[in-house]
């Protein structure tokens, strides 16, 4: 489990990949320093040394099939007939727009009703690290009013998927890393993670190199506005998801005279560190875990207690249990499947029969959980899920912990979440010894003269916890930030169910009415 916010298309891999196991059990068989904005080196108006790029044809043609480095475990299937693909050129480097140039993947389907189309509405859910080409097509049902008069657009950033995504170990290798003890005890269980991190990155060093320095988040929203050009939009309309989020503030902050309706979804909180971060994230993820005790004591007699799950972790860093396959459920694997089912109600019967299996000796359902969350297909392949988050996490953010800092606020994260604490504190390893400096320790989203942002924020939240909707907001800064709150449990609100949230940001999107400041929904 990392420090950032997972995608939305892990819970729609999570979502298929259950369902082919349940359909086989029926059958009988992821020290804080201070907050500053440092001076950036980027242009106000980043892409205008690329001018030649922006005049470029994008050449739509019929989606192939997912890559696996955009989808493990895909089915091979292409989205379908409504559904174009097309590659973006891109500077590498945009301080040397002329150089080498790299291909950005990107996807849409026209909207429906052309006579009243507004424009392109361009997607990113999250990660950082998750394919909006395999994404957008997974979840289209859920836009179609969108749809009526937006062309919907997603992109694999670059470093993601198709558009050059980052690897960094063999598939099998990556079985060994994730299964490893993530929350060692002693001097030697430290070393070894300390080890195996450094392994992990000169293994995305030698594979993937050449473009780690140049991946980072403020170069993707520079895409971004080279998309809105090519795609003949005046304004970018964008829908962000969790980690979308702060890749939107950012696009802002360069552009702010460059937006048109924009919505922020399970929104990051610009205003944090790594740290502070991971152990936001450890007390939502706590808080999301007793969200669903209190109501699985509602429906079911066996529902496991908090102390049970420790229970189970604790004997599984000592002896795993079989997970199907010829491989093991650990205390790591364990924990992440946990975390994930956390990320949506509809997961949270699998989180309740997925615990009693484990502690009878069957570690199949939270492996699957686990699989999930590391981007693990059933064919044991890995998409660039992973990799392109820690690659993206590291070139944003410039802070390196060391083993001595995580030590000196490990109760602070046990206190924050005895399940997950210690094992968020310990992920603050991720870019400890990356070969690429980060580029700020908190981002700069401030975007005065922007169009109005509609900044949704849930209060059940696990991964982006309510509070950062109000720091986004904020940050943003006087009538820019728009913030609304969405009662509820899972990552993100537009996708719950929830009428209220849905009508509000359609009515936004769709005719540009923005909802009062501070309207609630439940």
């Amino acid at each position: 489990m990392s420090t950032s916010p997972r995608t939305a298309r892990a819970r729609a891999l999570l979502a298929a990949a259950l369902l082919t196991l349940t359909a086989t059990s029926c059958s009988g068989t992821g020290d804080a320093q201070e907050k500053q904005h440092p001076p950036r080196t980027a242009p106000n108006a980043p892409t205008e040394a690329a001018a030649p790029l922006q005049t470029q044809k994008l050449d739509w043609k019929a989606c192939p099939p997912p890559s696996r480095s955009e989808d493990a475990g895909t089915a091979g299937r292409p989205p379908g007939p409504d559904w174009e693909c097309a590659t973006l050129r891109a500077p590498l480097d945009y301080a040397h727009a002329d150089g080498e140039k790299i291909g950005i993947a990107m996807i849409r389907a026209k909207a429906t009703d052309q006579s009243h189309r507004i424009g392109s509405l361009l997607f990113n859910f999250g990660g950082p690290g998750g394919s909006g080409v395999t994404t957008l097509p997974a979840f289209a049902d859920d836009y179609r009013t969108l749809r009526t008069r937006y062309d919907l657009v997603s992109f694999d950033p670059r470093g993601v998927g198709r558009s050059n995504g980052v690897t960094c170990l063999p598939d099998k290798e990556l079985d060994a890393y994730y299964a490893a003890d993530a929350t060692p005890a002693t001097p030697a269980e430290q070393n070894a993670l300390v080890d195996r991190v450094k392994k992990y990155a000169e293994g995305c060093q030698k594979r993937s190199g050449k473009f780690l320095p140049h991946i980072g988040t403020t170069n993707a929203a520079r895409d971004m506005d080279l998309m809105r050009q090519v795609l003949g939009d005046d304004k970018l309309h964008y829908f962000g998801v969790s980690y979308g989020t702060e890749l939107g503030g950012v696009y802002a902050h360069l552009f702010p005279k460059n937006v048109g309706r924009a919505l922020m979804d399970g929104v990051v909180d610009p205003s944090s560190d790594p740290l502070q971060s991971a152990l936001a994230q450890a007390a939502g993820f706590q808080l999301a875990l007793g969200d669903y005790m209190t109501a699985c004591t509602k429906t079911s007699d066996n529902c496991p207690t908090e102390q049970q799950i420790n229970s189970l972790l604790e004997r599984l860093e000592k002896k795993p249990v079989p997970g199907g396959g010829g491989r093991d459920l650990t205390q790591s694997l364990a924990t992440s499947g946990i975390a994930q089912s956390l990320y949506s109600k509809e997961f949270w019967d699998y989180l309740t029969e997925g615990v009693e299996d484990a502690e009878n000796g069957d570690g199949k359902i939270l492996l699957m959980l686990g699989d999930s969350m590391n981007g693990r297909g059933q064919d044991g392949a890995y998409s660039s899920l992973q990799a392109s988050l820690n690659a993206i996490t590291c070139a944003d953010f410039s802070q390196r912990y060391t083993a001595a800092d995580i030590e000196r606020r490990a109760a602070e994260f046990r206190k924050a979440s005895p399940v997950f604490g210690d094992f968020m504190a310990w992920s603050l390893l991720q870019c400890t010894g990356w070969p690429v400096k980060g580029e700020w320790q908190t981002p700069d989203v401030s975007a005065k003269g922007s169009a109005p942002i509609l900044v949704v924020g849930n209060t059940g939240d696990p991964a982006t916890p309510y509070e950062g909707a109000h720091k986004m907001a904020q940050e943003l800064g006087k009538g820019v930030g728009v913030e609304m709150t969405y009662r509820g449990e899972g990552h993100g609100a537009y996708d719950s169910g929830n009428a209220c949230v849905k009508s509000a940001v359609d009515a936004y999107l769709l005719e540009g009415t923005v909802p009062a400041p501070g309207k609630v929904c439940s």
